[in-house]
């Protein structure tokens, strides 16, 4: 299971750098419209990879308390 929790962490985190890195593309765009959908999506995006993280974070406390 702890390779799983790093395997989806190392995941998570490219996920997260690859979303960082398109929201300096965004305004090249020139469609405020577009633009504005895109920022919303992209924060989504960043929002749900978190949730990712979180539970992983639960998982792994869970488990470092069942080996006390």
């Amino acid at each position: 299971m702890n390779e799983a929790i790093g395997d989806l962490r190392k995941k998570s985190d490219e996920i997260g750098r690859t979303v960082t890195t398109m929201h300096p593309l965004v305004p090249k765009l020139g469609d405020a419209a577009a633009q504005g959908e895109i920022y919303k999506a992209l924060f989504e995006l960043t929002k749900q990879v978190e949730v990712v993280k979180k539970h992983l974070l639960k998982i792994e406390k869970r488990d470092d308390s069942t080996v006390l």
